[in-house]
């Protein structure tokens, strides 16, 4: 079971991951593999509050996480399911990560069930013998594929099928960001697949983590169409992104100032403003910091319930540390243009 780390002890322990990302390569192991998932609640979502708005965000619920298998560290992209019956995920040191969230009788998350982690392949159909081939940022689902962008060694690869994608060898995919404007370890941290109905009509769109132009602001690009920008807010930066049904752009991005100032934020971007030579920006839904559950988060996914609402799911990466949580957080969308949602529970 993961330690619970509070206040400067937690952000002593944030640190060492976000200064340094030099993490032990994967080795190859079998395909595909169980793992079993131990988890612990997390009620509330402020520490030592009974609030359950934060933001433009009603708190669902969520857990803490781990496992014996060591290879179950570094989630940093999910996609889910429909109706958020389950995920696939991947993590920074090369690895697929899929399973189904447990709910309780009231449809909070409480757990991981049929965990599966299998190593993400490379062309020869092994699992990437290095830290800077297997460094896995971002994840977005493309009709029956699953589209990884990777860092260090830039890219984004296609996998099939898109929940399952456990033995297949990525395809190249083609962005219009040149690598040498990509910095080493703030590459392609998002990757994002629109909705066809919406203004982008199914377009597929990147966004850097710290790589900026002349001006200071976010390299970022819609696959096939060019680059744009996204304004950059010091000292944050960006670490995963995803559509809502109506087009808009949300992205996660992380705040580490040092000791005792580590947060977290969600911002919504009109998804009409995004086209190429644009720069692009938007309100903050929803902001956090260690008066709140929270650790390194760096992925985020929406998706709309059974009951029409639309929920978004967060995961930190626990960068391997014994200090740190892998985290799973559910958050319902109190104001949504398109699934009309208004209320908050």
């Amino acid at each position: 079971m993961a330690v619970r780390i509070a206040g400067a002890a937690r952000s002593l322990a944030l640190v060492g991951l976000l200064l340094s990302a030099a993490l032990v390569a994967p080795s190859p192991r079998a395909l595909s593999a169980e793992t079993e998932v131990k988890a612990r609640t997390i009620a509330r979502f402020g520490i030592g509050s009974d609030a359950v708005r934060f933001g433009a965000l009603d708190y669902v619920g969520g857990f803490s996480y781990s496992s014996s298998d060591r290879r179950l560290k570094g989630v940093s992209s999910i996609r889910m399911r429909p109706n958020g019956a389950g995920f696939l995920a991947v993590t920074d040191t090369g690895f697929w990560f899929a399973g189904a969230i447990r709910r309780d009788g009231q449809g909070r998350p409480v757990g991981i069930a049929d965990a599966r982690i299998a190593p993400i392949l490379d062309k020869s159909g092994r699992a990437m013998p290095s830290k800077g081939e297997a460094d896995a940022e971002g994840l977005a689902i493309v009709g029956n594929e699953a589209w990884v962008s990777f860092e260090r060694d830039h890219r984004i690869e296609a996998f099939a099928p898109a929940f399952a994608p456990f033995e297949s060898r990525g395809r190249r995919e083609a962005h219009p960001i040149p690598k040498r404007e990509l910095r080493g370890n703030g590459g392609l941290e998002t990757i994002a697949a629109s909705s066809k109905s919406s203004p982008l009509k199914g377009a597929v769109v990147v966004v850097a983590e710290q790589s900026i132009d002349a001006k200071g602001n976010l390299l970022a690009a819609i696959l096939g169409r060019g680059q744009f920008t996204v304004k950059r807010d010091e000292p944050w930066a960006a670490t995963d992104g995803t559509f809502l049904p109506d087009g808009d752009l949300l992205l996660l991005e992380r705040r580490f100032e040092g000791f005792g100032r580590v947060g977290m934020r969600i911002r919504r971007i009109d998804g009409a403003t995004i086209r190429p030579g644009a720069l692009v920006d938007g309100p903050v839904i929803m902001e956090a910091d260690l008066g709140q559950e929270i650790d390194n988060m760096e992925g985020l996914d929406a998706w709309q319930g059974a009951d029409g609402h639309t929920y978004l799911s967060l995961v930190s990466d626990d960068n391997g540390s014994f200090f740190q949580r892998n985290l799973y957080l559910e958050f319902r969308l109190a104001e949504d243009r398109q699934a009309g949602v208004g209320t908050s529970r």
